[in-house]
């Protein structure tokens, strides 16, 4: 072998290892577990909420993993919730979120489609984790997403890219990595600062006309780096920071998605602006 293949697998290894930390322990058994009463087709949105909510789990999650706590929370407020599976690559069950991020958008862009036709609704709002909260911009701004949605919730999304704590610093360094990357995890490629991807999805503004946007971040992430490229410009959007609520909040990267109640008690308030309460510490026990 090379002397820098030696160097390269390795690498790979490591930034494959920094986005798999987003993925809880028990991924193998809970993809199998029930719903738990989201993922209901028959579920008819209700006059106060209107908009069935459609969560897009992040890099390495599945539909169910991702959502074990956040799905039950918002069905037990009244939502018809539904969750899918995008960029899943062949081989490799359970962990997605892997494929090329724009085939992703199209794959969420066919699911809306059949969660408005089930639903009767105009519109859905979406809500994702890490890529599943940047990835959606893509289905807005160039799959006619817009027209479709009512508002976008992102929960540490790496809306401009991420070094993935600095690793991907290290890139340059050893000619050949980003390709290995690119071949065998192309949706985590895409999330690297600088990518072709994100450098076409960011042009011309973050967001698009006629749809909600919220972010909420937590100042620990270590995945999402650095926090604040998490943050979204333009008109429509709310830019939230978890410890801005709670300061006694120690929620990181994967924390914030899987079961932070203060962060859920905002997306409430992001999904029903008009019957927000205030968040704070003593949101967890809501």
């Amino acid at each position: 072998m090379l002397p820098w293949k030696r160097v390269l697998r390795p690498l790979a290894a490591l930034l494959l290892a920094a986005a798999a930390a987003t993925v809880p322990a028990s991924a193998a058994q809970a993809s199998s577990a029930p719903s738990r009463g989201w993922n209901d087709y028959s579920c008819k949105p209700s006059a106060a909420h209107p908009h069935p909510v459609v969560l897009v789990h992040g890099t390495f999650g599945n539909s169910i993993d991702n959502w074990l706590s956040l799905a039950p929370y918002l069905k037990d407020r009244g939502y018809c919730v539904y969750s899918l599976d995008y960029g899943r690559l062949p081989g490799v069950p359970l962990f997605h979120g892997l494929g090329p991020i724009d085939e992703s958008a199209g794959q969420l862009s066919a699911f809306v489609d059949k969660v408005l036709s089930a639903t009767g609704a105009a519109e859905a709002d979406l809500v994702g984790h890490s890529q599943g909260g940047m990835m959606p911009r893509y289905y807005l701004k160039f799959l006619g997403g817009a027209a479709k949605v009512n508002a976008l919730v992102g929960i540490a999304p790496d809306n401009h890219g991420t070094t993935l704590g600095g690793l991907t610093n290290l890139l340059p360094y050893f000619p050949g990595a980003e390709d290995l990357l690119s071949a065998a995890t192309p949706g985590l490629a895409d999330q690297i600062a600088g990518s072709a991807f994100l450098t076409r999805l960011n042009a011309g503004g973050d967001t698009v006309p006629g749809v909600r946007y919220t972010v909420i971040a937590t100042r620990y992430d270590e995945v999402a780096t650095p926090w604040r490229s998490q943050y979204l410009s333009g008109s429509g959007v709310n830019n939230v920071l978890l410890q801005d609520l709670c300061p006694l909040d120690l929620s990181e990267h994967v924390a914030i998605g899987l079961f932070d109640r203060i962060a859920f008690h905002e997306v409430a308030n992001a999904l029903d602006p008009a019957h927000a309460t205030a968040t704070t510490c003593a949101s967890a026990l809501s």
